[in-house]
């Protein structure tokens, strides 16, 4: 059976299918189709983005070829507009309710063709995909078009944008601007593919209240080796940003007869929170998960603040509380808690009902016996991975008992840990109460996840927010009561104005803050802002109105969730009709693409539901060709809950389902050497766990072996630098177990452990697997690493700190340093020591090999070896250093 493979252009990120992407890039070539030029066009105008990607291709084969056009974009956005023009010709996208589409979209799936255009691809991304017949010699144009508001988490605004082509590209472009008139207070750039080499075809530039962001790489920055069509372009492009803001926290912009207002005030104290954590530990949780989780929560319990109250309920069959009220987090207290923690083990069902009522019940008691302090605010944290089991089984009495028992009174939180679990039953659960849901992934940073999630909501600064604004101003407005504000989030209220509205809008935010109502006061002048958004050509202009009902549309879709009938069917025929008016794909419409006469006459584009796991389809005879000794019958727990071909098309046994967690089982012969042959190979050469560059003239480097270890070790800290170092050394393995590099400027936490690398910022965490490349460019700081897992943390007058996973699993890292000239006077630590005064003597009798150091009152023995050195990561090339015992 053969497979058609057609050209790819845009982007798809598949955990599993590797294979399939270099047998597609190599086929692409074949066939004859070629991207001439791909450009990504995006401008965000006050956090709203409007992304134009445009894809020309030409069939330089002899007869006609399938062309794909395949983009991936974020999940929140929605696709406005997309095009084909063949031969002159435009063939547009129709976006119209979904019953209307459903007609053509039943006739493709009758005849066998694949319908669904769009699909989940991981955590934030969803992939568009359109196939075309191109006759020999002809040329075809795509075009796609999205919008998203740039929601802030954790204190920075994210765009992020896909890109892989998957053959070079002659004319290849993306131009990112971005306006926001309260000025831009940091801006940095971060990819999962850029290198040194292709650094230099960015170009980033800004100003107070402008930025922009070009990326025009060459053909031969392009390719992965001279004179051959693979790219090296195949991943994330991420701007992060945030703008200035002030004690009043508000900003009212206006253009077009809309208006939008940001409020985030900057300045305000914590309020104390009594929080607690209701933890799965049923049979399905064993495992990666329950350690994952412990994990997790024992790094949370230590960010809990000296005000806050908190408590443990622990459930499976039944519920079980840690204490028998919630208790103040002092040192003793969370101590305790961590060690229970650290020894919760899964076994048995799921009764979530007692556990969230047990919850209630505490929070109930503890509250009536004036056990919380007043003006405090009280969440409760669900973290379960499947549906409930035990005692009342039934998720919309669940719903409901859980909403009475709340009474409005506190907020539930709900994160369903991976696949098996119902999104849809907590995402309600959580929204009837005041909260939200999150998907926690099944991964390796799946306790990161959680962490993350547990800093958005560590720092409540405001309950019960109400926006006002006068009526003879303002027609109609998005959400304008919230009750909880966090710290580093943002609300965002969004308007029409009056035909004759005054000349100066004032706007009113008040909210309760600890034991007191605090007011917060904004003004702005129509005309001096309808000004400001009128001349810039960068500005995507009316996208005022456009962000209007993106968000009406965004906060009806959810207000949907929790609704009654009836309120729900006024707000899902509010909500499409936006969407039609605006030409927005929503979970309410969906984009019927039309072809050329003969061709497959229609293809339906709509908007995937969170609910449920996509792996790629692929037939089952193509992979037990391609993929000897793949699992060709996953178990149903390991069972997307969705087929990945589209979710309304029955299981197809001649399919085969790759997904995440339907990985191959390849089997390798061990080899082994004859061993009087063993006997007589050379010890390989070592490379040292520490190599350090000595400052000055001389090319001398210091190999460092640590035979006596403390944990952990402060082994570097220079206050002039802003550096400090920190490790723990495995003396078995002659390597470290971890390192953590913190910069104080800008404030940056790298913690680097054999199986990942965590850079925290702003309480945010972003976790990379060793040897993904990674280039992101902070103020003062790059972090980069390459294919070869060499990880470099350089700045503009900073020491160079390199780190290294062995490859060997388990192993452990080695730290590397240059430019250590920059090290000042002030600079200690178990390493740190020999950038201090060192003097070098020769023992009396000694030869060459040999010298004593002199280092702060101690004498250490030094001896010339040969090691291995990873400066420019592996194979590494052998050096000759003075190695020392420590």
């Amino acid at each position: 059976a053969k497979m058609k493979v057609p050209a790819h252009i845009g982007s798809i990120v598949l955990v599993l299918p590797l294979l399939l992407a270099v047998l597609q890039t190599a086929t692409a070539q074949k066939n004859g189709i070629q991207i001439y030029s791909l450009t990504v066009d995006s401008k965000v105008s006050s956090r709203f983005a409007h992304t134009v990607v445009t894809s020309r291709v030409v069939n330089k084969a002899e007869e006609a070829q399938e062309a794909i056009f395949e983009m991936e974009l974020p999940k929140k956005a929605f696709i406005t507009n997309f095009s084909m023009i063949i031969d002159g010709v435009t063939y547009p996208g129709n976006i119209k309710e979904k019953a209307t589409a459903q007609k053509q979209y039943s006739e493709a799936v009758a005849r066998g063709e694949s319908a669904g255009l769009v699909k989940a691809t991981g955590r934030k991304m969803e992939q568009f995909q359109v196939s075309v017949s191109v006759a020999p010699a002809a040329k075809v144009t795509f075009e796609l078009v999205y919008e998203e508001l740039l929601k802030r988490h954790l204190g920075v605004y994210e765009l992020l944008l896909k890109v892989r082509p998957q053959q070079v590209v002659k004319h290849l472009q993306m131009d990112i601007h971005i306006f926001e008139p309260q000025g831009i207070s940091f801006l940095e750039t971060e990819s999962s593919f850029m290198t040194n080499e292709l650094a230099d075809a960015l170009t980033v530039s800004q100003n107070k209240t402008k930025a922009h962001i070009l990326f025009k790489p060459t053909l031969s920055q392009q390719q992965k080796s001279p004179g051959q069509q693979d790219t090296v372009l195949d991943g994330n492009f991420i701007v992060r940003y945030d703008v200035t803001r002030t004690l009043s926290g508000g900003s009212i912009q206006i253009e077009n007869g809309y208006f939008v207002h940001y409020f985030a005030p900057e300045g305000l104290p914590t309020m104390p929170k009594n929080v607690v954590f209701v933890i799965d530990k049923s049979g399905s949780m064993s495992g990666r998960k329950i350690q994952q989780t412990r994990e997790a929560l024992i790094k949370i319990l230590s960010d809990l603040g000296p005000k806050d109250q908190f408590n443990l309920i622990t459930f499976s069959s039944e519920a079980t509380q840690w204490k028998p009220h919630l208790v103040p987090a002092s040192t003793e207290n969370v101590d305790e808690a961590k060690r229970y923690a650290a020894g919760i083990h899964a076994l048995g069902g799921t009764n979530i009902n007692e556990a969230m009522l047990t919850a209630v019940r505490r929070l109930k008691s503890d509250n009536q016996a004036e056990l919380l302090s007043e003006g405090s605010v009280s969440l409760i944290i669900l973290l379960t991975d499947g549906d409930p089991t035990m005692g009342e089984i039934n998720p919309t009495k669940i719903q409901k008992n859980v909403q009475e028992a709340i009474d409005g009174q506190y907020s539930l939180f709900c994160l369903g840990f991976g696949f098996d679990v119902s999104y849809a039953f907590l995402e309600k659960m959580a929204l009837d109460n005041g909260g939200l849901a999150r998907r926690i992934y099944e991964d390796s940073d799946s306790a990161l996840q959680l962490q993350d999630f547990y800093q958005e909501v560590a720092n409540p600064l405001l309950t019960t927010v109400a926006f006002q604004y006068p009526s003879n101003a303002v027609e109609e407005v998005t959400q304008d009561n919230f009750r909880l504000f966090f710290k580093g989030s943002e609300m965002v209220v969004a308007g029409k104005l009056r035909d004759k509205s005054p000349d100066v809008l004032s706007a009113i935010v008040k909210g309760k803050m600890h034991k007191q109502n605090v007011t917060f006061q904004t003004k702005s002048s129509v005309a001096k802002q309808e000004e400001e958004f009128q001349s810039p050509k960068y500005i995507f202009h009316n996208f005022m109105e456009r962000l209007w009902a993106y968000l009406t549309i965004q906060q009806q879709l959810e207000q949907m969730v929790s609704a009654s009938e009836a309120e729900s069917q006024v707000l899902k025929d509010r909500a499409l009709n936006l969407s039609l008016d605006y030409n927005f794909v929503t979970p309410l419409t969906s984009m019927v693409v039309t072809k050329p006469e003969g061709q497959e006459q229609s293809q339906v584009a709509e908007k995937p539901v969170e609910d449920g796991e996509c792996g790629t389809c692929v037939p089952a005879s193509w992979a037990a060709e391609h993929l000897p000794g793949i699992l060709s019958h996953p178990s149903p727990m390991s069972q997307p809950r969705c087929h990945p071909c589209h979710p309304q098309t029955p299981r197809n046994p001649e399919r085969l389902i790759l997904s995440p967690s339907t990985s191959p089982i390849f089997a390798l012969p061990l080899l082994s050497l004859p061993q009087e042959l063993a006997l007589v190979v050379p010890a390989p050469i070592q490379a040292p766990p520490v190599l350090l560059t000595l400052p000055g003239p001389s090319i001398d480097r210091l190999c460092v072996n640590i035979k006596h270890s403390q944990e952990p070790m402060n082994l570097l800290s220079d206050p002039a630098q802003g550096i400090e170092v920190t490790g723990q050394y495995n003396t078995e393995k002659a390597c470290f177990h971890w390192i953590e590099v913190t910069f104080k400027n800008p404030q940056v936490r790298v913690h680097a452990s054999p199986e990942h690398v965590v850079v925290t910022r702003n309480r945010r965490n972003s976790a990379y697997k060793w040897k993904e490349t990674l280039y992101s460019v902070l103020p003062g700081l790059k972090m980069t690493m390459n294919k070869t897992g060499l990880l470099m943390l350089s700045g503009p007058d900073k020491v160079t700190i390199s780190l290294l996973s062995l490859d060997d699993p388990g192993k452990g890292l080695l730290l590397l340093l240059r430019d250590t000239d920059h090290f000042s006077s002030h600079v200690n630590g178990t390493l740190g020591q020999f950038y201090q005064d060192v003097l070098w003597e020769t023992p009396e009798g000694a030869d060459d090999n040999k010298r004593i150091l002199k280092v702060q009152g101690k004498d250490y023995s030094a001896t010339r070896e040969l090691k291995l050195d990873y400066q420019e990561g592996p194979p590494g090339k052998e050096i000759s250093c003075w190695s020392v015992e420590l």
